[in-house]
């Protein structure tokens, strides 16, 4: 537990917080306690006002870099999936599967947990994956 004339140490800034909001309230936190915070990285103490600002500036060009790789992230997904690749884990049936265990179940009566079973899924899954058939097909 950290106590008053502490100073609370990290290897780098964004170990501690991951946006700027969070780091400024745990910062004000530890001030108001007497405690102070060292980053050996980025090499802020904020035992000094400027250590104080450094902190301020470091923290809010960290949380923009966060934003831009996010926005990145997802111009790509959105860019791949325009382009027709498929995102995500793959499914658990082919089209020719599902379509044979809908066969097997709503025309020859067998229950969803044997045919599941012969498919090494889920009941769950197999009723998800025919629940989606059927919508593709309306």
């Amino acid at each position: 537990m950290l106590q008053n004339g502490d100073t609370l140490v990290v290897w780098r800034l964004d170990r501690l917080g991951r946006s700027l909001i969070h780091l400024v309230e745990l910062m004000d936190r530890l001030g108001a306690n007497g405690i102070h915070f060292h980053s050996l990285t980025e090499n802020i103490d904020t035992s000094s006002s400027g250590g104080r600002l450094l902190f301020h500036m470091i923290a809010a060009l960290a949380e923009f870099e966060r934003t831009l790789i996010s926005e990145r992230t997802r111009a790509g997904m959105a860019a791949a999936r325009e382009n027709g690749i498929r995102l995500g884990r793959p499914p658990g049936l082919s089209e020719a599967q599902v379509s044979e265990a809908s066969e097997a179940i709503y025309e020859h009566g067998e229950k969803i947990d044997q045919v599941a079973k012969r498919y090494n899924i889920t009941p769950r899954s197999l009723r998800r994956m025919l629940k989606k058939a059927r919508d593709w097909a309306a």
